[in-house]
């Protein structure tokens, strides 16, 4: 995308209202952001009531089976609750995964919906929507400005490095679903940065299938995920915030992006590293590197290189053919690396995955029995991890403001809680608006929620 393209006139007059709809993961937020952008430049309104809509915009989820059910599900009801309510049913259009998923299949199953989008057709979703609702297409440029199709109204927000993924792990629809991996160019993703920091934003979360082989498909050598995060943090300098790295795979974190969250203070020493296991045998299974020892080895170098880092991490039991040792030796390592966030999965079986039909499949209730096993363990190391910050004082950016009994409460997140995922800052008494970083003594936590005084 060209980067030196003009961003389209806006359509004057309200075209239509439209409600969105998004299931699913963070990249999802952001892919919703820009259809909504979109949206508005050609003149449509955004609506957060289905009666007060002239088209529903659903984004769907399709990674597991329990997500594409949801999003299945959640079609449904719009449908029944619309067809209820008004005399004319409200149009849907179904976006994202399930679509580039179940494409072919999807106009027969689902009647109900309007029109089908697939997650790399949705920079057509005005003429989409224009159809539906017949009416006429704008004359926009045919070439849009990348740095402004968002439009996030809070503090932090998701900023995609790149799409699709190569890796195929056998238990994974993602590549099927989203294509091949490629990195966005960097001029598109700092001219969003930036256009996002000038509209009040104050966090930037670098995210994408596999964050740390961004710059792999460029020729030029120096164009790695190190670099590109010291060309965002140069951007978010002047405006005295944060640069956040997810889902990190194990083979991603070099010496140089580890020497980059060291040395560069907008960078949060914060990585999230997605190991899935930690036992070779089973690893090899699913198409992936690695063993517990050189997993272990990684996170010594981490934590002797960045003092203070938080690490997080996903794990994924009940996979085909996991013995109960195996699940054993999961549990044992989770115990031993004390990691601040553990999220846990038991295995899906996923059409069109290798794993689907591997031997061995482990029953349901095993799974589920292991599953809880690391959970209950998940929780007990991330309380434990939440709690031993208390007494520290910490910046934290003021997120919203509730009102209780008791009067305004501020609510933030500090640099070791990722939005939307690790938990959040409590200030019960002080005066702050949103959007704003200040300074908080820790006094208490609870589950994985933290209590302040505004300092």
């Amino acid at each position: 995308m060209d980067s030196s393209a003009t961003t389209p006139t806006t359509v004057q007059a309200p075209q239509g209202r439209v409600l969105f709809i998004t299931l699913g993961c963070a990249k999802n937020e952001v892919d919703t952001d820009r259809m909504r952008s979109l949206l508005e430049r050609a003149g449509f309104e955004e609506t957060d009531e289905a009666d007060d809509a002239d088209v529903a915009l659903i984004n769907t989820c399709s990674f597991l089976a329990s997500a594409t059910s949801e999003s299945i599900e959640t079609t449904l009801e719009l449908a029944q609750e619309a067809t209820d309510a008004q005399t004319l049913k409200l149009p849907i259009i179904m976006c994202g995964c399930v679509p580039s998923r179940y494409g072919a299949d999807l106009p027969d199953q689902l009647p109900e919906v309007a029109a089908f989008v697939r997650a790399e057709d949705e920079d057509s979703i005005v003429s989409t929507v224009c159809k539906i609702l017949d009416k006429p297409q704008p004359k926009t440029a045919n070439v849009l400005d990348a740095s402004a199709l968002r439009t996030v109204e809070g503090t932090s927000a998701y900023v995609k490095i790149s799409e699709g993924c190569d890796r195929y792990c056998a238990f994974c629809a993602i590549p099927y679903i989203r294509g091949h991996y490629h990195s966005r160019p960097e001029g598109e993703i700092v001219g969003e940065v930036k256009s996002l920091l000038e509209g009040g934003v104050r966090e930037i979360v670098l995210i994408g299938q596999d964050t740390g082989i961004w710059g792999s498909d460029f020729d030029d050598p120096k164009k790695t995920l190190a670099w590109l995060v010291r060309q965002v943090a140069e951007v978010v300098r002047p405006y005295h915030g944060w640069v956040r790295v997810l889902y990190l795979q194990p083979e991603g974190i070099t010496d140089e992006l580890i020497s980059t969250i060291r040395d560069t203070p907008e960078v949060l020493p914060y990585i999230d590293i997605p190991i899935q296991h930690c036992c070779a045998t089973v690893l090899h299974r699913m198409g992936r590197k690695g063993s517990a020892e050189e997993f272990k080895r990684l996170f010594a170098r981490v934590r002797r290189e960045i003092p203070g880092m938080v690490l997080r991490t996903t794990a994924l039991t009940g996979f085909p053919g996991e013995t109960d040792e195996e699940g054993e030796e999961m549990l044992d390592f989770l115990q031993e690396e004390e990691f601040d966030y553990t999220s846990v999965f038991p295995y899906s079986r996923e059409e069109g995955t290798k794993a689907y039909d591997m031997p061995n499949q482990v029953p349901e209730e095993v799974k589920q029995e292991r599953a809880q096993r690391l959970i209950d363990l998940a929780e007990q190391m991330g309380f434990s991890a939440t709690a031993s910050h208390i007494g520290e004082t910490a910046d934290v950016i003021i997120d919203g403001i509730e009102q209780t009994d008791k009067g305004p409460e501020l609510i933030g997140h500090t640099w070791f809680q990722a939005p939307d995922s690790d938990g959040a800052v409590h200030i019960e008494s002080g005066e702050a608006t949103v959007g704003d970083i200040v300074k908080v003594k820790l006094t208490d936590s609870f589950a994985y929620e933290m209590v302040g005084e505004l300092i």
